[in-house]
C-alpha cells in the first residue's frame, strides 16, 4: 500500500507535457483543412468553413494578444482565409490580419514560431528558411498575404529600430498579369522577440520605368532562345528587376520611397 502511494504521489508530481499554444492552433488548422478539402461544397460546409475561420482567429488572438497599429482596425481576423486545400490563396501566413477597406493597407502579426513553421510548410516552394532571407524574398511577399504574384523591385534601406531584431522593407509590384511597370507596393516586415509584424501599402508611393533597365527589357525579349516565350519573359524579367535595383537608389523619387518605408514602420506597435 505504501509503495502505491508514493507511485501515485510521484504520478501527480511528473509534469504533464502540454501542447503550446502555437502547436494547438496548427494542430486544430491542419484538422480543418483535412475536413473542408474533402467536403462537399454546399451552403451548410460554407457555414461550418466560417465558423472554423472565426475559431481559428479566436486561437490567434489568444497566441497574439491585442495590437494597435495605426489607420488599421482594432480587431485583427485570420489571415488564413481558406481552408479548402484547392482554393486560390490556401496557405497564407498564420497570424491576425487586418486591412483597410479595398485592402489598401494590409498587415500580419504573428509569433516567430509560427512563421518558422510557416517557412517549413513553403521550403518546396522555394521559399528561404531563415527568416533575414525569406524577408528579402519576394516568395515571402507573394504567398504571405493576398492571392496575387508579388515582384520585389528592390529594397529599401530603413533604420532598423533599437529593439527589433530584422527589419526590411521592399518596394514592388502585386498583380495577377504581368508584373512589369512602375513599382508602387511598399512592404515592411520587422521581428522583435517573438512577434513579427508584416506592413503592406498598395499604392504607397509614385516611381516611373526606368530607361536603362527599359534596354536591358527589350534586349532579352528579343533575344531567340529560351524559344519558350513565358521561360523567356521570366528570364527578362530577372534580368529588368535586378537592374532596376541597382538603378533605383539614383532615381528622383527613391528618396521618397524611403521615407515612406520607414513612415510604414514607425505605425508598427515595436517599443
Amino acid at each position: 500500500m505504501r509503495s502505491l502511494a508514493v507511485l501515485c504521489l510521484l504520478a501527480f508530481a511528473t509534469p504533464v507535457h502540454a501542447d503550446s499554444p502555437e502547436e494547438h492552433y496548427l494542430d486544430l488548422r491542419e484538422r480543418y483543412v483535412a475536413r473542408f478539402s474533402k467536403a462537399k461544397e454546399s451552403d451548410e460546409t460554407y457555414k461550418q468553413h466560417e465558423a472554423a475561420l472565426n475559431e481559428l482567429t479566436g486561437v490567434l488572438r489568444g497566441i497574439v494578444g491585442r495590437v494597435t497599429i495605426k489607420g488599421l482596425p482594432a480587431d485583427g481576423k485570420s489571415n488564413v482565409d481558406t481552408l479548402f486545400r484547392e482554393d486560390i490563396g490556401f496557405g497564407h501566413l498564420d497570424g491576425l490580419g487586418f486591412a483597410t477597406e479595398g485592402d489598401k493597407q494590409q498587415a500580419v502579426v504573428t509569433t516567430a514560431t509560427l512563421l518558422k513553421h510557416w517557412l517549413r510548410e513553403h521550403s518546396n516552394d522555394g521559399m528561404p528558411q531563415q527568416v533575414d532571407a525569406a524577408f528579402r524574398s519576394d516568395r515571402f511577399y507573394y504567398q504571405a498575404i493576398q492571392d496575387a504574384a508579388f515582384a520585389k523591385y528592390a529594397e529599401l534601406p530603413i533604420t532598423k529600430p533599437a529593439s527589433a531584431s530584422v527589419a526590411v522593407a521592399v518596394l514592388g509590384l502585386r498583380g495577377n498579369g504581368g508584373l512589369k511597370g512602375a513599382p508602387h507596393e511598399i512592404d515592411v516586415v520587422a521581428m522583435q522577440g517573438e512577434k513579427v509584424y508584416f506592413l503592406a501599402a498598395t499604392d504607397a508611393v509614385k516611381t516611373a520605368e526606368i530607361p536603362a533597365c527599359e534596354k536591358i527589357w527589350k534586349q532579352m525579349m528579343a533575344r531567340k532562345a529560351p524559344q519558350d516565350s513565358m521561360a523567356r519573359e521570366d528570364q527578362a524579367m530577372d534580368a529588368y528587376t535586378k537592374c532596376f535595383a541597382r538603378e533605383a537608389p539614383s532615381q528622383s523619387w527613391f528618396g521618397a520611397a524611403v521615407k515612406k518605408a520607414q513612415s510604414q514602420l514607425e505605425l508598427l506597435p515595436l517599443r
